[in-house]
């Protein structure tokens, strides 16, 4: 018998709990659910691995304090990490991160030497960055999931709009993932036909505004919290592709040697996700418009690794 794949997930809050239950649903790997609060990860743990009998699944989920128990992961999940609070600055909050994130990466990379890393935390460009830095590991192994999301939400919007099926739509989000993302509505297609053809450009403007600001819309009607279904479905999409070596085209942060005429970043863009991870990114002819909405995006990207350089005391 071969061995079961693993996937490792670091932080068992709602994004995390949620892939792993996803992932458990789809029967595409065992699950370690870890998190430094005793308790969190064995209780959600356990109360995924209690629905499994109703999907159908015989995958195990486990839920630890050790990282021991992460030895081995095919896939390491990252979404640990502090959520931005009242009065906490952008600078603050990329201070604690990549505190977390350098540790975290570390302890995962010990006992996982040829895990592939999925970044989850934000701000996500720089956490993958950092995490592929403090890793050593290979560019292909190490990328950070903002385009799926983005992408799904994107998608979601124009399927709403014209009322067809989200199957029938394709959509690429470029750049950072942030509100200065670029939604390239020139190669987003229903059932092959240029969405432009199909919405207006005043109302497609409206719908690109919004995938912008997608996760801001849900924090603001949460109060408290943010979104994680729509993000642990992106995750699970990219775990499914490299476990099932899909090659499938998925938007995410990967890292560029010179691609679109940028180096030395992890930017969002359209790559092949496969059993060795980022396999190839997708090089696309951009419009003079859409480069220039694609490097003010990748400027901000850069201003942020150069502050994480810093933090690591790079300089």
């Amino acid at each position: 018998m071969g061995r079961r794949k693993k996937v490792c997930i670091i932080g068992s809050g709602n994004v995390g709990a949620s892939a792993a239950q996803r992932i458990m649903e789809k029967s595409l790997a065992d699950v370690v659910l870890f998190d430094i609060i005793e308790g969190v990860p064995q209780g959600k743990a356990l109360d995924i691995s209690e629905a499994a009998p109703i999907t159908g699944s015989d995958i195990h989920v486990i839920g630890t304090n050790n990282y021991d128990d992460t030895a081995g992961s095919d896939i390491v999940v990252i979404t640990a990490g502090l959520a931005r609070k009242p009065g906490m600055t952008r600078k603050d909050l990329l201070e604690k991160n990549s505190g977390i994130i350098k540790g975290v990466t570390k302890e995962v990379v010990k006992r996982s030497p040829d895990s592939i890393l999925i970044v989850v935390t934000n701000p996500m460009d720089l956490m993958t960055y950092l995490a592929w830095e403090v890793s050593g590991f290979p560019k292909h192994r190490v990328m950070g999931m903002g385009g799926a999301l983005d992408s799904a939400r994107f998608r979601y919007f124009i399927s709403n709009e014209l009322q067809v099926s989200v199957e029938n739509i394709h959509a690429f989000v470029l750049g950072g993932h942030g509100d200065l993302m670029v939604p390239l509505t020139r190669y987003s297609t229903v059932a092959g036909v240029p969405v432009d053809e199909m919405i207006d450009k005043a109302r497609l403007a409206e719908i690109v505004e919004r995938t912008r600001f997608g996760g801001a819309e849900i924090v603001e009607l949460l109060k408290t919290g943010s979104a994680y279904v729509a993000p642990a479905a992106a995750i699970t999409e990219m775990v499914e592709a490299i476990l099932r070596d899909k090659k499938k085209i998925i938007p995410c942060a990967a890292y560029l040697e010179g691609e679109y005429g940028i180096k030395d970043l992890f930017v969002g863009v359209p790559v092949i996700l496969g059993s060795l991870g980022a396999e190839k990114v997708i090089e696309i002819k951009l419009a003079d418009e859409e480069r220039d909405a694609f490097f003010k995006s990748v400027d901000r990207v850069r201003s942020g690794v150069e502050e994480i350089k810093q933090i690591l005391g790079q300089r």
